[in-house]
Parts: C-alpha cells; sequence; structure tokens
C-alpha cells in the first residue's frame, strides 16, 4: 500500500506522503525565495511530515478513517520529530560547518513545531527543549522513515545537493543582512522559516481537502503574479489620481487648507520613488492622511515591485471606515480585506500534536484552516494582530509573517504602540526593513521618536516625507486647547451643566473620556438635554459603529444640534467634525487627537477644545493613561507659569517631543517587555546573546547538568517569550454579536456550513459584528447565560437579549427585545 499522509473526508481520496512533502517544499521555496532563502525554507517543506512514512502512522490513520466512532487516541502517533532528528544527525554526522549548524536548528525547529509553536533552543531553567526532540527522542522506526524518504522523495545525494544550496542562501544571508545582530539575523529567519512552513502546509491541506487535486506547479506563476499584481496597483493608482483630481474641482479647493492637502499628497507621490525605508508621515490630523499614504504605498509598490500594502492602525473603529472609502474610491470589493479581530482565537491548541491526524474531519480543523494568510492584495488590520504576527503563541499568527514581506507597510497613529512592547516593535521593523525588504511609513500628527529609546528604530536618513511642517502646523490650526484642569475635577452632574451650557454656544459637541462605565453614565445624563445624544465604545461591533456614526454625521451636515459622548476609539482617524470637544484629561497624544475631531476641515474660525479633569474615572486598571495624564497636566503648569513656553502652544512639535521624552524616561524599565513572573525582559530572552544572557552566568551550572558544553548556536526561548506575550494587559476574546439582519444572517449560515471556502467568506464577513471581550466579561455573560457556542463550531455568539441598540454588549442579558429596532 502506498503512503498516506491526508485521507479527504468526502470521497476517502489519499493525498500521498511524498505528494503532500513535494507540494509543500514547492510552496514554501516561494515564499522562502522572496528573502533570499528559497532551499532553507524548501527544505522545512520537504522535511517536516517524512515521519508519516512510518507504518505506525499509516496504521493510525487508516484506524481513524475506519472507525471514526471509535478512532485511536488523536496525536499518539509522533510524525514532526522525525525530519528535525534528520537535520540534526545530518549536520553532526557532517563536515564542521557553522553554517550547516546554524540551518539544523533554523529547519529543525520548524519541523517539530509546525503542530503548535517554536521550541525553545534553550530555556530560562537551562533546559533544551529542541535539543530534546531532535537529538534526544527516540524513534522506533527511523532509519526506514529516512529509506522511504530517500526512495519516494530525494536521493541522499540529491538531499546533499539542495542543503549545499542552502548552505550558500546561508551565507549569502549572514553577510548582507544589516540588522543590529546575530542573534537578530537568527530569530528573524527562524520565524520566517516556521512562517513559510506553517502557510504552506496548511495551504496544501486546504487545497487537498477542498478541491478535486492538489497541484501548486499549476496554481503559481511567479512572473504572471507579479505582472497582475503590478497591473493592479497601477489600475488603483489611476483610479486614486482621478479621485484626487476630481477633489481639485470641488467647491472651496482653494482654501489654504485644501491646497496644503494637495501639496501634502503631491509630496507623499514624489517621495515614493525614493528606496525602501522606514520614513515618517507627519500630516496634522484632518490633513488627508489615508489618501496621501494610500497614494505613496501605491506609487512605491508599483516602482518597487512590493506585492502588498498593509495598514495597521491602533483601534478597530477606522478600518471599517478607511477600508470602506478605499474600496469606494477604488473601485473594488474583493482585494480588501478588513482582519481586526479573530473569532476563533480560543481554538489554539496547546498539544502540538492535536491539530492534524492526517483525516480533516473536524469542524475545529476545518475551522483552523480557514484562518486568513493575508494573501490579499491590500489588508486593514490593528496592532494587536500585527504585534501577535511576530510575537503570539501557536501557529495562527505567526502564519502571516511571511506576507509582510516585499510589503508597504503603513502605521497610522503610531504613538499608540504599547509601550512594554515598544522594542519588540523597533525589532519587527528593523528585521521588515532590512530583510524583509520593505518599506514602513510611521503615520501620525504626534510623532514618538523611537529612534531615541534603547533598542532603537533604525529609520531612514532625511525620514520626513513632508518637507514645510512648521508651516503646515500654522496653517492647520483650527482649535484653541482651553486648559480647564486647573480649575478643579469635574464630576459627572458637573460635567452635565458645563455641557448644557457650551450647547448655547455651539450646535454640536463631543465629549470623549478615559473609560467605558463614566461615559456610559455620563450618556444616560445627557438624554435629559433635549437634544439627540449618542453613545460610541468598544462594547458595540463595527456595523452597529458605524451606523451611529452615520446617524451623527447627519446631524452635522445638516447644522442639527448634537451630542455624541465617546471613549478615545473615536480619536483615531475617524472623520467626523464638531464644534466643540470636551476632552477628560490624558496623554498629549490623546489631547492632540481628540482634538482633530474639532472644526476638521476649517471651515470656522479657531474653535475650543476644553480640556477637563474627570474625578469619577477609575484609572487604576488603566496605567499609562494615566501616566499620560500627569505628565500632560505637568505641562499645562508648565505653561501657567511661563507662556512662552513650548513655543505658546501646548500641540507644538517642541512641547510633544518633551512629553514623549519624559513619558519613555518614567517608563524606560517596561520598553524592553519585564515579565514579572521570570523577572527577566522578553528582549533577552529572545534577542540576548551568550555573553550578555543568564546562560553565560550560569553555564558552569548547564555544563555540570549536561555533563558537556552547551550545543547550540542559538539559544533564544521563543515559546517561553509566546507564553507569556500578549499586547494589552488582558486577553480578549471575539464574540459575535447578533445586531442587525447582517450579524443574525452569519450567526444562523455559521450553523450549517460545510465547506471550508464558504467558511473562510462567513469568517471574514463576521468581522464587522464582533465585539471584544475581556475574561470577565465572557464569564459574566456565560452566568448570565448571555453568550452560547455554535453547536460543533466553538464561534462564540451572543444572544440578543444580551447587545443593547445604545450600548452594545450587555452583560446581564437583560435587554427589553420589544425595543430592539436597529
Amino acid at each position: 500500500m502506498s503512503s498516506i499522509a491526508h485521507i479527504r473526508h468526502h470521497d476517502r481520496k489519499i493525498q500521498t506522503v511524498e505528494e503532500h512533502l513535494q507540494n509543500v517544499k514547492f510552496r514554501a521555496e516561494r515564499i522562502g525565495e522572496k528573502i533570499g532563502v528559497k532551499h532553507i525554507a524548501g527544505l522545512a517543506g520537504v522535511l517536516h511530515d517524512m515521519g508519516k512514512f512510518s507504518e505506525k502512522f499509516k496504521s493510525y490513520i487508516l484506524e481513524a478513517t475506519n472507525h471514526p466512532e471509535a478512532p485511536p487516541q488523536r496525536g499518539s502517533v509522533d510524525h514532526s520529530t522525525a525530519g528535525g532528528k534528520f537535520l540534526y544527525r545530518f549536520a553532526q554526522n557532517g563536515p564542521r560547518d557553522q553554517h550547516i549548524y546554524m540551518i539544523a536548528e533554523v529547519v529543525a525547529n520548524a519541523v517539530i513545531s509546525h503542530h503548535a509553536y517554536l521550541h525553545d533552543y534553550l530555556n530560562p531553567d537551562l533546559e533544551s527543549p529542541y535539543l530534546n526532540r531532535v537529538r534526544d527522542k527516540h524513534l522506533d522506526d527511523f532509519d526506514y522513515i529516512v529509506q522511504q524518504f530517500y526512495l519516494h522523495v530525494m536521493s541522499e545525494q540529491e538531499t546533499q545537493q539542495y542543503i549545499s544550496l542552502a548552505v550558500a542562501e546561508m551565507k549569502r544571508y549572514l553577510s548582507e543582512v544589516s540588522i543590529e545582530s546575530i542573534e537578530s539575523k537568527m530569530l528573524f529567519l527562524t520565524k520566517y522559516v516556521f512562517s513559510a512552513l506553517i502557510d504552506a502546509d496548511r495551504t496544501d491541506t486546504r487545497s487537498f481537502e477542498e478541491w478535486s487535486v492538489s497541484d501548486p506547479y499549476t496554481e503559481y506563476n511567479a512572473e504572471e503574479g507579479r505582472l497582475a499584481r503590478r497591473t493592479l496597483f497601477e489600475n488603483y493608482y489611476e483610479k486614486l489620481l482621478s479621485h484626487i483630481n476630481k477633489l481639485a474641482e470641488g467647491v472651496d479647493t482653494q482654501s489654504s487648507i485644501n491646497q496644503l492637502r494637495r501639496s501634502m499628497s503631491d509630496q507623499c507621490d514624489r517621495y515614493a520613488e525614493r528606496p525602501s525605508g522606514i520614513y515618517t508621515l507627519s500630516i496634522p490630523t484632518g490633513g488627508g492622511k489615508t489618501l496621501a499614504s494610500l497614494r505613496y504605498a501605491l506609487k512605491h509598490a508599483i516602482q518597487h515591485n512590493k506585492k502588498q500594502i498593509i495598514f495597521i492602525v491602533p483601534y478597530t473603529t477606522i478600518i471599517e471606515q478607511n477600508a470602506e472609502e478605499v474600496r469606494r474610491i477604488l473601485s473594488d470589493e474583493s482585494n480588501i480585506l478588513e482582519h481586526h479581530s479573530n473569532v476563533i482565537d480560543h481554538l489554539e491548541d496547546e498539544v502540538e500534536e492535536e491539530w492534524e491526524d492526517g483525516l480533516v474531519v473536524t469542524t475545529k480543523q476545518k475551522l483552523k484552516l480557514a484562518r486568513e494568510n493575508w494573501d490579499i492584495p491590500i489588508v486593514f488590520t490593528t496592532m494587536v494582530q500585527f504585534l501577535d504576527v511576530f510575537y503570539a503563541k501557536g501557529s495562527r499568527d505567526i502564519r502571516k509573517l511571511h506576507s509582510l514581506s516585499q510589503s508597504v507597510i503603513i502605521f497610522d497613529e503610531v504613538q499608540k504602540v504599547p509601550i512594554h512592547c515598544i522594542s519588540l516593535f523597533n525589532h519587527a521593523l528593523n528585521c521588515l526593513k532590512s530583510v524583509g525588504q520593505s518599506s514602513i511609513v510611521l503615520c501620525t500628527a504626534t510623532q514618538p521618536a523611537l529612534q531615541y529609546v534603547k533598542r532603537q528604530l533604525d529609520i531612514s536618513p532625511d525620514a520626513e516625507i513632508i518637507s514645510n511642517l512648521e508651516e503646515i502646523n500654522r496653517v492647520f490650526k483650527r482649535v484653541e486647547i482651553v486648559d480647564l484642569v486647573s480649575e478643579g475635577a469635574l464630576n459627572t452632574a458637573q460635567l452635565i451643566l458645563f455641557l448644557a451650557d457650551k450647547l448655547k454656544a455651539n450646535n454640536s459637541v463631543l465629549v470623549v473620556l478615559n473609560t467605558k462605565d463614566v461615559a456610559k453614565r455620563l450618556y444616560r445624563e445627557a438624554l435629559s438635554l433635549l437634544v439627540p445624544v449618542y453613545h460610541l465604545s468598544t462594547s458595540m461591533c463595527a456595523a452597529h459603529r458605524k451606523v451611529i456614526l452615520d446617524q451623527i454625521r447627519d446631524h452635522l451636515d445638516q447644522r442639527m444640534p448634537v451630542i455624541c459622548i465617546s471613549t478615545q476609539l473615536i480619536e483615531a482617524g475617524v472623520d467626523i467634525s464638531f464644534d466643540c470637544v470636551i476632552r477628560s484629561l490624558a496623554g498629549l497624544d490623546s489631547i492632540a487627537q481628540a482634538a482633530g475631531r474639532c472644526n476638521r476641515h476649517g471651515k470656522s474660525d479657531v474653535r475650543p477644545v476644553y480640556v477637563i479633569d474627570h474625578s469619577e474615572e477609575n484609572l487604576d486598571r488603566l496605567p499609562e493613561i494615566a501616566l499620560g495624564k500627569r505628565l500632560a497636566q505637568q505641562l499645562f503648569i508648565d505653561m501657567k507659569l511661563n507662556a512662552n513656553y513650548y513655543n505658546r502652544n501646548i500641540m507644538s512639535n517642541q512641547a510633544i517631543g518633551v512629553y514623549f521624552k519624559r513619558f519613555y524616561t518614567e517608563l524606560q524599565t517596561k520598553l524592553d517587555y519585564f515579565i514579572p513572573q521570570l523577572q527577566q525582559n522578553m528582549t533577552d530572552l529572545l534577542l540576548a546573546s551568550k555573553s550578555t544572557s543568564y546562560i553565560y552566568r550560569d553555564y558552569r551550572k548547564y555544563k555540570e547538568r549536561s555533563e558537556g558544553p552547551l550545543q547550540l548556536l542559538n539559544i533564544n526561548s521563543c515559546r517561553t517569550a509566546a507564553k507569556y506575550f500578549q499586547v494589552i494587559d488582558s486577553p480578549t476574546t471575539s464574540v459575535i454579536a447578533p445586531y442587525g439582519d447582517g450579524g443574525k444572517e452569519i450567526i444562523a449560515r455559521l450553523n450549517g456550513v460545510e465547506s471550508i471556502t464558504g467558511l473562510t467568506r462567513l469568517l471574514r464577513q463576521a468581522q464587522r459584528y464582533t465585539v471584544n471581550l475581556y475574561e470577565h466579561e465572557v464569564r459574566r455573560l456565560e452566568q448570565n447565560g448571555g453568550v452560547v457556542s455554535i453547536e460543533g463550531c466553538d464561534v462564540l455568539v451572543l444572544q440578543e437579549s444580551a447587545y443593547s441598540k445604545e450600548y452594545g454588549v450587555n452583560l446581564e442579558n437583560n435587554e427589553d427585545l420589544d425595543l430592539y429596532i436597529l
């Protein structure tokens, strides 16, 4: 009987091990080729499942197929160790070549980890889970597996020749890549090869399960793909220019602000001709940043042969708005992906062999195959998703890492990078620039000076795209920051009176607060003011927020009185303009963003932005907001003492620079992601060398325990680091809200979907109806019966009575459905 890698569920067709290995090798080669490591990545592809040549695995998969009612224990046959052990022995038995050892460590780790996450080469307990697998674990039929591999996949001579090609790539990689250290180079390469393997393996498995054939050679044509993507971007670029030219023909195009917007857009176009690098785009809020950065991205992608454009934003709020605007301008619905949450995040398995048993039958496995790999021309995603790609545990996120190479990556509101992730963020961007050949643009009106922290960002010389910022900031002055903090804190009742007073002189008022509880309380009280009042928070799904924002815009367009009470989510890029803004004291960057929602298009004289101190906000769980609040208050005090400070402008570049320097100085011990449980920084787990890490201090202890020297070139603790990594302090779970007909229909269809393609499409559509909840919120809903899991699917959905038309998620699950009209 022939070998068996997979047995298709619906027709019991067999995919042989040799077919699967050759297919995954080819797919991995195409991914590796993007950064010059074709054969290193291909080696991982061709070895990853060689353990399936064993008779034990064949018996296991046949037993699972023939007796689905009583299958053998999943993962009971280890088929991922063999490929790693093969490479380890090859390196040990071959010539003493450091490059072969490096290849063995990089590729073998990817192979043994492809059902979970990369192994620690050396963990904080001075043990090597990696060596335990590739060196110490015994496989009864290992010699037979190697024999079958040589017979059916690659002969021994062909394997040696292939590894020689990989060695040449490793030498070139080490000599040409200009990252700061060998540890950084090897860490990125290990993760890139792992990403290539995961995507190649999942794609081939999905192709076989979903289609009648699985032939990557006919699917892929490099030259055709490159030309097709370039043609698409050229078409997009022409449509964008046409849109920009139409705007130039509109009403009020000769205003100074609109002329500057056009000038900044033109500068982005010219700057796109420069080589790839890390650049800054400091367009003021309301300056047309989205279209200007898109213009840069399309022009740069065309001229420098980039394969993707990826927009990364801090909050989900602006994803749907910006993506919708780009779709409308480019007239394309199918090639622009919004990816801002994952309704199956909680399915990531800790036990590595549970992902795949060769027979794809369970809904859980189909969900895993349906996950996105960002293989889309234009992607909109969040900072959380981006950082998870580099550092989160499991195979779900890292699969996308290779898609970030040869791309144009636009970071919107980059000052919102979480403080504890600053060093990791800089490392990721430095790698994408130097190895991934990507071009990166950091967009914000308040640049956070990431090149001045200890682990610096390798920002390009003359990095700022806009040349005349001082003049632009002067012309774009549309608001006056009014400091009311020194007059004392306000409670909700006092703020209502202040709000009512401001409504007398302003047709529309936005109030931005730091916590959801206080925002909800103020909203309830503001209903007594007898004008339309709206509430916005992250408890509402994206589709719901869009409806609310559209309703607010209708009032604003008609100059009707309106109040919006929101958390900070409205600050990042939401294109909306109020006559007056009230902002609860926070960091200077947050105040600047709130100010960007006031008199946004400069149609009125300078309008007021009042900064108040709300006495009822509890920031104990929001330490960075609390610190930003304190530092901003210090700057206000400075200007009270001397009005000439900071060029007489609390929002000046000088003031912003002072603010961020103080901010980073106070938090400098947190920039490297300190892990209290280990009393170590995550940067040390990932990037420390033998001479600077805990290994050097305890080297004698290691030698005594291991009865010999350390037989490793890499010493990073990838899996330990991933175990403790989370972008936000409290992990969240995505649930689908039954909002409107769209949300309800998706929930209903998920109950009956069969195909992986259909599942992928539904999960993509579900993005707009998801809400991210903290663990205590999920527990509360479970206790109140407000959340359920779709049968056999493990996707969490809210009951209709657990979702409010005003606030979004109702943790008490007691919403009055008679009033639930959307």
